[in-house]
């Protein structure tokens, strides 16, 4: 087993590594994937620009490479656990990129995705439930094939804008690696950096205006990754309050749609686009309820503002978690 020493520099290689790879071959994968006229329409934007779509294999590139540096400095398996269920939701969601699938097929299909973690035992039998711990060793294997996939469709159901998702799992990264830093163990930390570097150096494309999507495939991986995060780091009940807004936009959207379905496959909108290019929310009894709908309640914003509003509500669910880990660090102490 290699040093702390060793251990620290290893990770910070792997980061800037995954951090690198985003900045340097995306660039290269965008003019690819509008050579081959892999584009889609930027709707909220004047002219509606084409924009390349997806961006998942890059980013699950620069996410695998930063974690193999450190499974052979390492040797912990839980690594290939963890990027194993990261490249089946990746394969998920490159299938619904390319294909039209029936909505029933991500959720179903991302139970999959939570196989390696149950076959290599990442988890421990006791959930952490702040004020103590909770030992339910038969009940934990049907929670974990219900987080990956609630966790994957989560994100991807949030991605509505230029960089929301990207953004709001950078945000929602740091109460997941202050409560593993503070209960978990040095080796799951270590993973969780390299995978905060993919998404900042993804970020750097994603964000407002956006040059790249991270289409299906983006979104899933980087939900299953950060459900995996949250399961091998003792984190479920922190990583929940940190992805509240993200979950109670799949909670509206499901209960007033009342069944899986594709947005795509939506006759009427949550949002109507103005000729200024700002958005209100729909008056349609029809239309389903979601997160941006009820945050255009007080009136029609801009694109750049939503994305804003949602990032505050992403840092104050964040912070809540942050607050519930003071919590558990005192009791724990007491």
């Amino acid at each position: 087993m290699p040093n702390f020493e060793e251990l620290v520099i290893g990770t910070v290689i792997a980061s800037i590594i995954a951090f690198l790879i985003n900045l340097i071959l995306m660039p290269s994968f965008i003019r690819f994937l509008k050579l081959k006229g892999m584009v889609v329409n930027d709707n909220h934007k004047p002219n509606k620009p084409k924009v390349p779509r997806p961006a998942g294999p890059i980013l699950l590139l620069s996410i695998v490479i930063g974690e193999l540096i450190l499974f052979f400095i390492t040797g912990n398996l839980e690594i290939i656990s963890i990027l194993l269920t990261t490249s089946i939701a990746f394969i998920i969601g490159i299938i619904d990129d390319f294909r039209i699938m029936p909505g029933w097929f991500k959720p179903g299909a991302l139970i999959l995705a939570s196989i390696p973690l149950i076959i290599f035992h990442i988890y421990d039998n006791e959930l952490n439930v702040i004020f103590g711990s909770v030992f339910i060793p038969i009940l934990y294997i049907p929670l974990i094939l219900i987080s990956i996939p609630l966790a994957g469709n989560t994100v991807n159901s949030i991605d509505v804008f230029n960089g929301v998702a990207t953004g709001f799992m950078i945000i929602t990264m740091f109460p997941i690696i202050i409560s593993t830093f503070l209960f978990g163990d040095l080796e799951i930390l270590m993973i969780e950096l390299p995978f905060l570097a993919a998404l900042l150096g993804f970020y750097m494309f994603h964000k407002y205006p956006s040059k790249i999507f991270p289409g299906d495939s983006g979104t899933l991986l980087m939900g299953a990754m950060y459900g995996a995060l949250a399961i091998a780091s003792k984190s479920e009940i922190i990583a929940i309050i940190a992805l509240l807004p993200a979950i109670m936009n799949s909670f509206l959207f499901l209960s007033s749609v009342r069944k899986i379905v594709e947005h795509r496959e939506l006759k009427s909108r949550p949002t109507i686009l103005n000729e200024d290019y700002t958005l209100q929310a729909s008056k349609d009894k029809n239309a389903p309820i979601t997160l941006v709908r009820l945050i255009l309640l007080d009136g029609k914003l801009s694109e750049r503002e939503i994305v804003m509003k949602i990032y505050k509500l992403a840092a104050f669910s964040s912070s809540l978690g942050l607050i519930t880990i003071l919590l558990q660090f005192i009791i724990s102490n007491g």
